[in-house]
C-alpha cells in the first residue's frame, strides 16, 4: 500500500485521481484557504505538490505570497517535487485575467535556492536571497517554456529555431503561452 500523501492545489473544477484535491470555492476534498496560514497538514508530510495554474492567483501581497512559500516548504518532505505551471507573464492570458496578482518565473523561483543565494553572495550579486531569509530550500529541476501560435507551428516546420524563438520572446508578447517548472524540495537530516 502506497501512503504517499500528494496534494493538488487550487483544483477548481479539475481534481487528480490520487491526490488530496484542494480548493477554496467548489466540493473539493479538502476546503482550504491556500493564503491563511498554517495549513492543514502536518510538517514533512507530503510527497508531491500540484500546483496547476494557481500560484499566480496566490499572494497578492508579498507576505501572504512569502507566507505560501513557507508553508510549501514546512509540510513538504525532503525531496519532495513542487509542479508549477503559470501563464506566461507577457501572454495575454496572465495580462487580461484580473484574478491574476503575481507573475512567477523560474528566475523569481530561483530566489528560494539557499545553493542560488550563496553563490550570489560570493559574486556580490543584488538577487535577494530568500532561501536564506526565509529558511527554505527549492531547487528548480525542471522548466519547459509551451510556445503559442504561430510560433509553434514555424519552430515545429523548422522555419525557425530555438535562438530565434528566445530572440523573438525577448520582443513580443505571446511567444510563450505557458511555463512548467518543477520545484525539488531540500532538506537536511529530515
Amino acid at each position: 500500500m502506497c501512503n504517499e500523501l500528494k496534494l493538488n492545489l487550487g483544483c477548481g473544477q479539475n481534481p487528480l485521481i490520487g491526490y488530496v484535491n484542494v480548493d477554496k470555492f467548489g466540493t473539493p476534498d479538502v476546503r482550504c484557504d491556500l493564503e491563511v496560514f498554517p495549513w492543514i497538514w502536518d510538517d514533512n508530510s507530503v510527497d508531491e505538490v500540484v500546483l496547476h495554474h494557481v500560484l499566480e492567483h496566490l499572494g497578492e501581497t508579498r507576505d501572504t505570497y512569502l507566507g505560501i512559500l513557507k508553508e510549501l516548504y514546512r509540510v513538504c518532505k525532503a525531496n519532495a517535487t513542487i509542479q508549477i505551471t503559470v501563464p506566461h507573464p507577457r501572454h495575454d492570458d496572465f495580462l487580461n485575467d484580473p484574478t491574476h496578482v503575481r507573475a512567477v518565473t523560474p528566475d523569481s523561483l530561483s530566489l528560494f535556492s539557499k545553493t542560488n543565494n550563496r553563490q550570489w553572495a560570493e559574486l556580490n550579486a543584488a538577487n535577494s536571497p530568500l532561501g536564506l531569509y526565509l529558511n527554505v530550500d527549492f531547487d528548480l529541476i525542471h522548466t519547459n517554456y509551451l510556445l503559442d501560435e504561430p510560433w509553434l507551428s514555424q519552430y515545429q516546420a523548422g522555419e525557425i529555431d530555438e535562438a530565434d524563438i528566445w530572440q523573438i520572446g525577448r520582443q513580443f508578447n505571446n511567444v510563450f503561452k505557458q511555463i512548467e517548472m518543477t520545484l525539488k524540495v531540500i532538506k537536511d537530516g529530515v
